[in-house]
């Protein structure tokens, strides 16, 4: 599932794939970007943010990609069969005369002037891989901040936090207005490690930061050396690793837009009524 551990892999393989190279084919399958042509640009690279996806070319323009929950990008030799890219799920690709990538099954494309990106994305909090968030070592990435907020990093991330009253916590986490990249299984697993009750009130957590700076070190672990063995999700009713009790499963948020949760009843019992 693509949260931003994903991403930031997703723009490492993009760059250096095509990064510095023109373009000798660029098909982009979407209706509102179908005439778009992009063929003999120059790719200067690919920055995530969130989970989104910013592919910017010498002619001032950026292709904005996110993956949703299906979405993925592919990197295959150009002299290769699978560059035709002959699937109904492929919804973009960008060729040069070595590597294409073959974007499938992706959730949003559009192409915008780079100077856009600012207030494209505006909505967002701060990323938590980025390397401002915090002290600790993030990400690195090449380039100036997407985002410009009022304080850096895991300060502003805070402030929209205390800005939530007493939304559940796992809410807030999953919120991309309060912090950008977190998803359910990142957001399970930091609610873990700190001990916190999915459903606590996001007011009555001691330490926002606590939590946050937990799921930037899962993240970031992730990033570095692929998905870790879940402690929670995805693991209903089998025992917890840490204390055996049975792993339940919830539900945070209103429908239609409920997400599924998973959590250890005996673990986490901070914030629990």
């Amino acid at each position: 599932m693509p949260e931003g551990d994903v991403l930031r892999r997703a723009a490492a393989h993009l760059a250096r794939a095509l990064a510095g190279h023109r373009l000798v084919r660029a098909d982009l399958r979407w209706p509102t970007a179908a005439t778009v042509d992009l063929t003999g640009r120059t790719v200067l690279g690919t920055r995530p943010y969130g989970k989104h996806l910013l592919t910017r070319f010498d002619d001032g323009r950026t292709l904005h990609t996110h993956l949703r929950m299906d979405g993925s990008w592919r990197i295959v030799p150009s002299a290769d069969r699978r560059a035709g890219a002959r699937s109904p799920d492929v919804r973009a690709v960008l060729g040069t005369e070595r590597w294409t990538a073959v974007g499938y099954l992706l959730g949003m494309l559009d192409v915008v002037p780079t100077g856009t990106e600012p207030t494209l994305l505006a909505h967002l909090g701060p990323d938590v891989l980025d390397g401002d968030f915090d002290t600790t070592p993030g990400v690195p990435w090449a380039g100036p901040p997407v985002l410009e907020l009022p304080t850096p990093g895991i300060a502003e991330a805070v402030r929209r936090w205390a800005a939530q009253g007493g939304r559940p916590v796992a809410e807030v986490l999953l919120d991309q207005r309060v912090v950008a990249g977190i998803g359910t299984i990142f957001t399970a697993e930091s609610l873990f490690t700190c001990g916190w009750w999915p459903w606590t009130p996001a007011d009555a957590v001691t330490d926002p930061a606590e939590v946050l700076r937990a799921a930037r070190a899962l993240l970031r672990s992730s990033v570095a050396s692929g998905r870790p063995t879940a402690a929670v999700y995805g693991r209903e009713g089998r025992p917890c690793t840490r204390c055996g009790a049975r792993v339940a499963r919830g539900d945070v948020g209103e429908p239609p837009l409920q997400r599924r949760l998973y959590w250890c009843p005996g673990c986490q019992v901070r914030g629990r009524r």
